[in-house]
């Protein structure tokens, strides 16, 4: 929408308020801690689960092919913002200590209900 007014002086109306479907939904941080999980009505009545806080990730070890759930020990870095793994925040691509050892987490926990990781390589 054009801010301003209109060259005759006049104001410019908004054409109408702003959907529910269109409102953004608050940042969540997945704090590393005991699991807790949050459903959310999604739009058509679907089911979102919200991550909210976890102390587990599903880690996938390249070379086997293989997956399992292991303990997450601590956030020991994290790319898009440092104080969060400060503060124990689990993001997309945050390094976590884990006891298979260092993994990156490959999706985004807050809005998928748990933490995917890959091992790293030493």
């Amino acid at each position: 929408m054009r801010t301003g007014r209109k060259p005759s002086g006049g104001k410019y109306k908004k054409s109408r308020k702003r959907r529910s479907y269109e409102q953004a939904r608050h940042f969540r941080q997945v704090i590393l801690g005991k699991e807790k999980r949050k459903t959310l009505r999604a739009r058509g009545g679907n089911d979102k689960v919200v991550l909210l806080s976890t102390d587990k990730a599903n880690i996938i070890n390249q070379q086997t092919k293989k997956s399992e759930v292991v303990k997450i020990k601590a956030v020991l870095e994290t790319p898009s913002n440092r104080f969060l793994a400060r503060r124990n925040i689990i993001t997309k691509s945050a390094v976590i200590d884990t006891d298979k050892g260092k993994a990156r987490v490959t999706n985004r926990p807050s809005q998928e209900g748990a933490v995917n990781a890959v091992l790293l390589k030493d």
